[in-house]
Protein backbone atom coordinates (compact mmCIF):
# COMPACT_ATOMS: atom_id res chain seq x y z
CA UNK A 1 0.00 0.00 0.00
CA UNK A 2 1.71 3.16 -0.88
CA UNK A 3 1.79 5.33 2.14
CA UNK A 4 0.38 8.78 0.77
CA UNK A 5 -2.47 6.79 -0.54
CA UNK A 6 -6.04 7.21 0.62
CA UNK A 7 -6.55 4.08 1.61
CA UNK A 8 -3.28 4.67 3.91
CA UNK A 9 -3.82 7.71 4.97
CA UNK A 10 -7.76 7.25 6.28
CA UNK A 11 -7.25 4.11 7.29
CA UNK A 12 -4.26 5.05 9.78
CA UNK A 13 -5.96 8.30 10.57
CA UNK A 14 -9.55 6.66 11.45
CA UNK A 15 -7.31 4.20 13.48
CA UNK A 16 -5.43 7.14 15.62
CA UNK A 17 -8.37 9.12 16.27
CA UNK A 18 -10.49 6.38 17.70
CA UNK A 19 -7.55 5.11 19.64
CA UNK A 20 -6.97 8.32 21.31
CA UNK A 21 -10.74 9.22 21.40
CA UNK A 22 -11.06 6.37 23.76
CA UNK A 23 -7.83 6.87 26.18
CA UNK A 24 -8.35 10.66 26.73
CA UNK A 25 -11.83 10.25 26.82
CA UNK A 26 -11.31 7.84 29.53
CA UNK A 27 -9.06 9.51 31.26
CA UNK A 28 -11.35 12.90 31.20
CA UNK A 29 -14.41 10.84 32.11
CA UNK A 30 -12.42 9.61 35.69
CA UNK A 31 -10.89 12.99 36.09
CA UNK A 32 -13.56 15.45 35.56
CA UNK A 33 -16.42 13.07 36.90
CA UNK A 34 -18.31 13.61 33.95
CA UNK A 35 -21.09 11.29 35.35
CA UNK A 36 -22.00 13.55 37.95
CA UNK A 37 -21.80 16.70 36.23
CA UNK A 38 -23.64 15.29 32.99
CA UNK A 39 -25.99 14.64 35.48
CA UNK A 40 -26.72 18.51 36.57
CA UNK A 41 -29.93 20.08 35.68
CA UNK A 42 -29.07 21.87 32.84
CA UNK A 43 -26.57 19.70 31.47
CA UNK A 44 -28.60 16.82 31.50
CA UNK A 45 -30.95 18.15 29.52
CA UNK A 46 -28.02 18.42 26.82
CA UNK A 47 -26.27 15.31 27.32
CA UNK A 48 -27.34 11.96 27.39
CA UNK A 49 -25.96 10.30 30.65
CA UNK A 50 -22.92 8.27 31.26
CA UNK A 51 -24.99 5.14 31.20
CA UNK A 52 -26.68 5.30 28.26
CA UNK A 53 -25.89 3.02 25.61
CA UNK A 54 -25.15 4.77 22.77
CA UNK A 55 -22.53 6.44 25.20
CA UNK A 56 -20.47 3.22 25.27
CA UNK A 57 -21.20 2.94 21.17
CA UNK A 58 -19.62 6.04 21.03
CA UNK A 59 -15.98 4.52 20.48
CA UNK A 60 -17.66 2.83 17.76
CA UNK A 61 -18.57 5.96 15.40
CA UNK A 62 -15.48 7.25 16.29
CA UNK A 63 -14.10 5.06 13.12
CA UNK A 64 -16.45 7.30 10.92
CA UNK A 65 -15.46 10.40 12.43
CA UNK A 66 -11.83 9.15 11.93
CA UNK A 67 -12.26 8.49 8.47
CA UNK A 68 -13.82 11.58 7.57
CA UNK A 69 -10.60 13.19 9.37
CA UNK A 70 -8.78 11.25 6.68
CA UNK A 71 -10.35 12.36 3.83
CA UNK A 72 -9.36 16.41 4.71
CA UNK A 73 -5.78 14.92 5.82
CA UNK A 74 -5.46 13.14 2.55
CA UNK A 75 -6.88 16.04 0.64
CA UNK A 76 -4.25 18.28 2.64
CA UNK A 77 -1.37 15.88 2.07
CA UNK A 78 1.17 17.73 -0.01
CA UNK A 79 1.10 20.48 2.70
CA UNK A 80 1.26 18.39 5.89
CA UNK A 81 2.95 14.63 5.56
CA UNK A 82 6.41 16.43 3.62
CA UNK A 83 6.44 18.40 6.35
CA UNK A 84 9.01 18.01 9.51
CA UNK A 85 6.09 20.22 11.62
CA UNK A 86 3.28 19.26 9.71
CA UNK A 87 0.96 18.03 12.59
CA UNK A 88 1.35 21.45 13.89
CA UNK A 89 -0.99 22.35 10.92
CA UNK A 90 -2.85 19.39 11.43
CA UNK A 91 -3.24 20.51 14.67
CA UNK A 92 -4.38 23.77 13.92
CA UNK A 93 -6.77 23.05 11.68
CA UNK A 94 -8.64 20.40 13.93
CA UNK A 95 -8.81 23.25 16.72
CA UNK A 96 -9.71 26.45 14.73
CA UNK A 97 -12.36 24.86 12.79
CA UNK A 98 -13.78 21.80 14.82
CA UNK A 99 -12.85 23.11 18.14
CA UNK A 100 -13.24 26.93 18.60
CA UNK A 101 -15.14 27.91 15.49
CA UNK A 102 -17.13 24.92 14.15
CA UNK A 103 -20.52 25.82 11.98
CA UNK A 104 -22.98 25.42 15.21
CA UNK A 105 -23.01 26.08 19.06
CA UNK A 106 -20.73 23.12 20.19
CA UNK A 107 -19.51 23.26 23.35
CA UNK A 108 -15.82 24.51 24.08
CA UNK A 109 -16.57 26.97 20.92
CA UNK A 110 -17.28 30.64 20.70
CA UNK A 111 -20.92 29.64 19.21
CA UNK A 112 -21.66 27.56 22.11
CA UNK A 113 -20.28 30.05 24.83
CA UNK A 114 -22.53 32.66 22.91
CA UNK A 115 -26.11 30.99 21.85
CA UNK A 116 -26.58 28.35 24.74
CA UNK A 117 -27.46 28.42 27.92
CA UNK A 118 -24.66 26.00 29.15
CA UNK A 119 -22.85 27.19 32.26
CA UNK A 120 -19.63 28.51 31.40
CA UNK A 121 -17.78 25.87 33.45
CA UNK A 122 -19.39 22.97 30.77
CA UNK A 123 -17.26 25.19 28.20
CA UNK A 124 -14.08 24.95 29.70
CA UNK A 125 -13.95 21.73 31.58
CA UNK A 126 -14.45 19.56 28.32
CA UNK A 127 -11.53 22.12 26.34
CA UNK A 128 -8.70 20.52 27.96
CA UNK A 129 -9.92 17.19 26.74
CA UNK A 130 -10.53 17.97 23.01
CA UNK A 131 -7.15 19.58 22.90
CA UNK A 132 -5.10 17.04 24.24
CA UNK A 133 -7.16 14.63 21.35
CA UNK A 134 -6.70 16.96 18.34
CA UNK A 135 -2.95 17.19 19.61
CA UNK A 136 -2.41 13.39 19.83
CA UNK A 137 -4.78 12.57 16.90
CA UNK A 138 -2.58 15.73 14.56
CA UNK A 139 0.63 14.78 15.89
CA UNK A 140 0.53 10.94 15.69
CA UNK A 141 -1.01 10.83 12.72
CA UNK A 142 1.57 12.65 10.82
CA UNK A 143 4.25 10.31 12.79
CA UNK A 144 2.75 7.27 11.80
CA UNK A 145 2.13 8.65 7.91
CA UNK A 146 5.71 9.98 7.74
CA UNK A 147 7.54 7.14 8.96
CA UNK A 148 5.83 3.76 7.81
CA UNK A 149 9.07 1.94 7.78
CA UNK A 150 8.38 1.99 12.08
CA UNK A 151 6.29 -1.14 11.60
CA UNK A 152 6.33 -1.29 15.57
CA UNK A 153 3.00 1.89 15.61
CA UNK A 154 1.05 -0.09 13.34
CA UNK A 155 1.45 -3.59 15.70
CA UNK A 156 0.72 -0.99 18.70
CA UNK A 157 -2.08 0.77 17.49
CA UNK A 158 -3.54 -1.87 16.09
CA UNK A 159 -3.81 -4.14 19.09
CA UNK A 160 -4.74 -0.89 21.09
CA UNK A 161 -8.02 -0.53 18.46
CA UNK A 162 -9.12 -3.45 18.76
CA UNK A 163 -9.19 -3.44 22.23
CA UNK A 164 -11.39 -0.16 22.08
CA UNK A 165 -13.50 -1.86 19.73
CA UNK A 166 -13.99 -5.23 22.05
CA UNK A 167 -14.36 -2.64 25.30
CA UNK A 168 -16.73 -0.32 23.75
CA UNK A 169 -19.13 -3.46 22.58
CA UNK A 170 -18.62 -4.78 25.90
CA UNK A 171 -20.11 -1.27 27.23
CA UNK A 172 -23.17 -1.57 24.89
CA UNK A 173 -23.99 -5.26 26.01
CA UNK A 174 -23.75 -3.71 29.85
CA UNK A 175 -25.74 -0.94 29.43
CA UNK A 176 -28.40 -2.84 27.77
CA UNK A 177 -28.66 -5.14 30.50
CA UNK A 178 -26.82 -7.96 28.51
CA UNK A 179 -23.66 -8.44 30.74
CA UNK A 180 -23.97 -7.26 33.90
CA UNK A 181 -22.12 -3.60 35.05
CA UNK A 182 -19.20 -3.52 36.79
CA UNK A 183 -19.19 -1.24 39.74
Amino acid sequence: MKENAFSSITLKTAIVHTVTYFIIGFFAFTFFDYSAKYAGPIVSNFMRQTDHPLVAAGPLFQVLRGFLFGIVFYVLRDLIFPKERGWLTLWLVLVIVGIISPFGPSPSSIEGALYTIMPMWFHIVGLPEVLIQSFLLAYLTHYWVKYPEKKWLGWIFGIIFALVILMSSMGILAALGILPAQN
